[in-house]
């Protein structure tokens, strides 16, 4: 397996694509390209995340950066250091949702945001330039721990403007949480504890062995599922390694799907800015602006409608959307993979954000989870994958462009999207793995599946 280069860091299989020597050149080209200034790390727990971390320390270091070093959390909690400790940049050691055997690095602008398409250019051609001169032994940079800041990332849940944690507080619901041994063992149930929830911990050692694929896709959650039955919780809550992902669990101990994560959240967050507006302003405002990914579910577009809300959609990958959002003032959005962005916090995909917007939602809503769900508009959604193997996945994707050129709307800005009257599929080659993922949505799961199967043969015929 090759390392993987793209939009999202730099990520492979440790020991093999994944190196000491790859660390070493992307750290230090990070170094020189943030001129050598103040960095942030932290690391989501995965078992080589120690090692990994300390060559990323010593390499910044030597370059002459001072390295502020969170330990093990969540990457939006780096995102939140380096926006509030006005650093240079940072570097989040995470390989996400990949395996236990992978490991990689994503890179922050000073903004708190991933580097863009340019700047990644940019820094990708100084990583492949020669060699970079370290500092001198009097002009190393300085180590400076800080592994409480995690509390302040809490703080910040608990102030949100459209939070009354007095409310959930006096519901006390009973929450089982899978932190999959991960960066969210710690500060995940301390959050839910600073909102009065009940918790119940599983797979929250903070070991980094993961007890099962760690990607919080239904088919990895069984036994979250089972354990929300038999706790008789309110909720289940399943996150990632580096907890920028949030999968909800009803009552019945059944997922909600990734992309209600994002729905509900949004739903709202609009439903309390409406209000407020109304209470506010004699003077019609602009619409409320929402920006969702390609492959974010079309529930999101009929629930903005209801609040005369406008929705932009982006190419797949969190920069692309919370750029959008900074740039036209979006007040809420996120990715349909259980990503949620609310600029209130930071703008950065950030499940500890939607465990309070949830708890809140849910405490003002009065029911349970699954009936809050039912009230929203009902997609299903199929995902599906094929290896590229020897396919040219540009190539392939431009002749089933060809072939639906008329049976819908298309676009290209991000692999190939066809948005049908009640249905859409959206094919793209992934940022993460050497494959095609293709995402089809539609009223009913048997349609949504045949959607899926249809562009699975089409990709293997191509």
């Amino acid at each position: 397996m090759s390392l993987m280069v793209s939009i999202s860091g730099i990520r492979g299989v440790v020991g093999a694509s994944f190196t000491p020597e790859v660390v070493v050149k992307y750290a230090s080209a990070f170094g020189e390209y943030c001129g050598r200034g103040a960095i942030v790390i932290g690391r989501d727990g995965r078992i080589t995340g120690r090692t990994v971390g300390n060559i990323v320390a010593s390499t910044l270091l030597q370059m002459g950066c001072d390295v502020i070093a969170l330990g093990i959390c969540p990457t939006p909690t780096v995102q939140l250091a380096v926006e509030k400790k006005k650093t240079t940049g940072g570097i989040s050691i995470t390989a996400s949702h990949n395996p236990i055997e992978w490991n990689g690095l994503k890179f922050l602008a000073p903004t708190g945001l991933f580097l863009d398409a340019d700047e990644n250019r940019q820094f990708w051609a100084l990583a492949e330039s020669r060699p970079r001169p370290y500092a001198p032994w009097n002009e190393q940079g300085r180590h400076m721990p800080d592994p409480e800041f995690i509390d302040e990332h809490v703080r910040g849940v608990l102030s949100l403007p459209y939070v009354n944690a007095q409310l959930v507080r006096a519901r006390r619901p009973k929450v089982v949480v899978d932190c999959v041994n991960a960066s969210g063992s710690v500060i995940v149930p301390r959050l839910l504890r600073e909102f009065g929830c009940e918790v119940v911990e599983t797979n929250c050692d903070s070991s980094g062995v993961f007890p099962h694929m760690p990607e919080p896709v239904p088919e990895n959650l069984s036994d979250l599922c089972q354990v929300v039955r038999q706790e008789r919780a309110d909720l289940g809550i399943a996150v990632d390694p580096d907890v920028d992902r949030l999968v909800l669990i009803d009552q019945n101990g059944k997922p909600l799907g990734e992309e209600y994560t994002v729905a509900s959240v949004i739903r709202f967050v609009l439903e309390k800015e409406s209000s407020r507006r109304s209470n506010s302003s004699p003077q019609p405002p602009d619409p409320l602006k929402v920006v969702v990914n390609l492959s974010t579910t079309r529930a999101v577009d009929d629930i903005a409608g209801h609040y005369a809300a406008e929705v932009v959609r982006t190419a797949v990958g969190e920069i692309n959307v919370a750029k959008k959002m900074k740039e036209i003032g979006a007040i809420v959005g996120g990715e349909g993979n259980g990503g949620v962005i609310l600029p209130a916090c930071h703008i950065g995909r950030d499940a500890l954000v939607g465990i309070g917007l949830t708890l809140q939602h849910l405490a003002e809503f009065g029911g349970t989870m699954s009936e809050l769900k039912n009230t929203l508009p009902q997609y299903m959604i199929t995902k599906a994958k094929v290896e590229l193997g020897t396919l040219n996945a540009d190539v392939v994707l431009s002749r089933i462009a060809d072939r639906f050129s008329s049976a819908g709307e298309l676009t290209t800005i991000d692999g190939l999207k066809i948005d049908l009257p009640d249905s859409w599929v959206h094919l793209r080659k992934s940022n993460t793995e050497p494959i095609i993922r293709i995402i089809a949505e539609a009223a009913t799961k048997q349609k949504a599946d045949l959607l899926a199967g249809q562009f699975t043969e089409e990709v293997l015929r191509s």
